[in-house]
């Protein structure tokens, strides 16, 4: 086992999966660090799941976490359980290798929270396209996975994070900056993710460009693409827009190739990345008629109209609480 390490998954099951290959792995992880998976599932496939997973820790999320999004309550929930101070939070399609539980276990010393790289493990069209995101993100800075290291006393320590947003794992992060927690992004720590059924990929296009609201200049950014693509085409502006194009390409080719990603991600992401560029452009206004309109977007059954809090929105929280503290 991998000293001192917890490894807590928030899961809910839609009722017909096939969880063979999960648990596999979570069988093979069960070696190598505590394994706790907090299962928000109805209470018959939470049955069938307690009897197939009896080889770790598998419980309900606790009664006090009532958060809008689900995906907090387990994972408060599974922060509660945890017997280390170091755990990895995860999505049920990551998939740690040895090397990358090792090296987030030794990162974990020096830092309150660890930022790996996810990358796809197969490559299906859809996964190529969503990998644009991915090396743009890379080329302009950090990428946003679906798995973090924390220590669980700096984030405990500070009564946890908002669980009523959207974009859940930037409001984590931006929790333990706001009270002072070292951050480490290592963009050459890659852990592999199963890409999810094209339905799924669908769906989550929309949802996904909801939480450009928590980044102001992203979402404006994005907003006027749509706009600037239809002036061109009106103005026959061919030429601007093929610049456009190849330098996005470049871009995402500059991402591809930081920290060792050529052997991580296939030249045709790059190639893609302007298309997933458009998606978004058309996705975030959407996005913004479901937030004028609808008051927010729909997670699992949900409303939530905000994407996550500002750092200096979740610093004030903090404030609050250490002067409530005090009294």
């Amino acid at each position: 086992m991998v000293a001192d390490l917890s490894y807590v998954l928030p899961f809910r099951s839609d009722g017909d999966e096939n969880l063979d290959e999960l648990t596999s792995y979570l069988r093979w992880l069960r070696e190598r660090a505590e394994v706790i998976v907090v299962d928000g599932s109805t209470d018959e496939d939470f049955a069938r799941h307690h009897e197939l997973w009896s080889f770790l820790t598998h419980v309900a999320p606790l009664a006090p976490h009532r958060y809008r999004n689900g995906k907090v309550n387990g994972v408060l929930t599974g922060l509660a359980q945890a017997n280390f101070d170091k755990v990895i939070l995860a999505d049920d399609d990551v998939r740690y290798d040895a090397a990358a539980l090792s090296r987030m276990e030794q990162l974990l010393e020096d830092n309150e929270l660890v930022r790996p790289q996810n990358f796809f493990a197969t490559h299906p069209w859809h996964a190529m396209w969503d990998t644009g995101r991915t090396l743009l993100n890379r080329s302009l800075g950090r990428d946003y996975p679906g798995t973090l290291g924390v220590r669980r006393d700096a984030l405990v320590g500070v009564g946890g994070y908002d669980g009523d947003v959207l974009f859940e794992n930037l409001e984590l992060i931006r929790t333990v900056q706001a009270a002072g927690g070292r951050v480490s992004s290592p963009l050459d720590l890659y852990v592999a993710r199963i890409p999810p059924t094209v339905g799924r990929f669908l769906n989550q296009r929309v949802r996904q460009a909801y939480d450009d609201f928590s980044q102001p200049l992203r979402m404006a950014l994005f907003l006027a693409v749509l706009p600037a693509l239809v002036v061109a085409v009106l103005r026959r502006r061919g030429r601007q827009v093929g610049t456009g194009v190849t330098g996005i390409v470049v871009l995402a080719e500059v991402g591809r190739r930081r920290s060792g990603g050529r052997h991580m991600f296939p030249p045709v992401a790059s190639l893609l990345a302007p298309l997933w560029v458009l998606e978004r452009g058309v996705c975030v206004w959407i996005a913004l008629a479901q937030r004028v309109v609808a008051g927010g977007a729909v997670y699992r059954g949900e409303r939530i109209r905000v994407a996550a809090n500002s750092r200096r929105t979740i610093g004030r929280r903090l404030g609050s609480q250490s002067d409530r503290s005090r009294l």
